[in-house]
């Protein structure tokens, strides 16, 4: 079956740095093939059939383009066409909220008035708090929620059937969930989380409800449950359904931005994109840089200290690599490095819709200089066709690799 996401291989306390991303790459590159063609769906002990990088992606540390050309110099396009399209639902989820911002506000609107419910619930309350202290007694889904808190890991087929029992079996909102994943998931993305909730909701191809299945569940675990005990506790195809209005009309593409030469200038990197060659590539010499993280913002609740911990490592890293001289998670910070710095313009990647983006427009508002926000190769190729289900981005699947040179220095 086709998942809407890039599954993933979390090690109880990766390296947050971008070498270890890039020896990551190295290692999976041979099994990215046949191996992962019919492997990738089996939630087995040290997960052996997935790529493992989506905590480095989802921060670009490593980037699209780095994974796919390397794939490429090994494998023929149509021998690594699973893992490609895998990759491609990254940027097809991106795209996808980046030109409808208000699901993205819609969710969170959702998550306060679930977590007002839960102040006044006391029976959804204690549902929740089972839910993610893994006390259902619902065996596979309690495993899984251990596993999260644990490690910043699920695999991705474990997520899709963790997020149906939440709501179809649980009957817990499905915001209070898609927030239980940002706060523990190393590679927590706004675009990608929220969009796969809903695409298991039905929210997302409407009328498209996922429902987890014991058989299912026992088939791809490696008969880790017992498919007969479980049937009785997961929903039927009859139960609950989440009703929601059709999303709005995808808004027009943002456009690429450039910035002026000559003029005194800061490189502004954020949690979303921390590898800005491109940037270089294009011609970029800063004359001062700094890197600004929000991992607090995932979640009004508190974010796992293991996420936290893996944010300003990756941001440490990244800082070390372009000689920044401030690492925070306070806007106002980076406000009083760009005045003390004499910088005339901000150069930074574009971040997509979320809490980095928030982070990075509260900056921009207390400046009286320009931020600029160059779009990467990538985006400008896959962004431009998320406007309706992924199909339409995954047939150009062959011009979006054309993009690779441009993105992969």
């Amino acid at each position: 079956m086709s998942t809407p996401s890039l599954e993933t291989l979390v090690q109880p306390d990766p390296d947050p740095t971008r070498a270890a991303g890039l020896e990551r790459l190295a290692q999976f590159v041979p099994r990215a093939g046949r191996d992962y063609a019919e492997g990738r769906n089996h939630d087995l002990a040290g997960h052996p059939h997935v790529s493992g990088l989506s905590p480095w992606l989802r921060h670009r540390t490593v980037t699209e383009a780095e994974v796919a050309g390397a794939v490429l110099d090994r494998f023929a396009p149509s021998t690594a066409e699973k893992f490609l399209q895998e990759v491609l639902w990254r940027g097809y989820f991106k795209g996808w909220l980046e030109r409808r911002p208000s699901v993205w506000e819609d969710y969170r609107r959702g998550l306060d008035a679930a977590r007002n419910r839960l102040a006044t619930e006391s029976g959804l309350r204690r549902a929740w708090e089972e839910a993610c202290e893994g006390r259902t007694g619902i065996a596979p889904f309690d495993d899984w929620a251990g596993e999260l808190a644990r490690t910043g890991y699920l695999h991705n087929h474990a997520r899709m059937w963790f997020a149906s029992i939440w709501m179809h079996t649980l009957r817990l909102p499905w915001e209070l969930g898609a927030d239980f994943f940002l706060r523990h998931l190393l590679d927590g993305d706004p675009a990608s989380n929220t969009l796969s909730w809903r695409w298991v909701a039905g929210l997302h191809t409407r009328g498209k409800v996922y429902r987890a299945r014991a058989s299912n569940i026992a088939k791809f675990t490696g008969g880790r449950w017992d498919a007969r005990r479980l049937g009785h506790q997961l929903a039927t195809e009859d139960e609950v359904t989440v009703p929601e209005a059709p999303p709005p009309a995808p808004s027009d593409m943002p456009e690429d931005a450039a910035w002026q030469r000559g003029l005194r200038t800061g490189l502004l990197l954020h949690e979303d994109d921390l590898h800005p060659d491109y940037l270089f590539a294009r011609g970029l010499t800063p004359d001062a840089a700094a890197v600004l993280i929000s991992p607090a913002g995932r979640s009004p609740l508190a974010v796992s200290p293991k996420v936290a911990a893996f944010v300003r490592g990756l941001a440490e890293d990244a800082a070390a690599r372009v000689s920044a001289s401030l690492v925070t998670d306070r806007p106002e910070e980076i406000v009083a490095w760009a005045r003390e710095a004499g910088l005339r313009q901000v150069v930074a990647p574009y971040a997509p819709v979320g809490p980095g983006r928030a982070a990075l427009d509260r900056v921009a508002a207390a400046l009286d200089i320009p931020v600029i926000r160059p779009l990467r190769a990538w985006d400008q190729a896959v962004w431009p066709h998320a406007t309706a289900g992924y199909f339409k981005v995954k047939a150009r699947l062959e011009r979006v690799l054309e993009a690779i040179p441009e993105d992969r220095s």
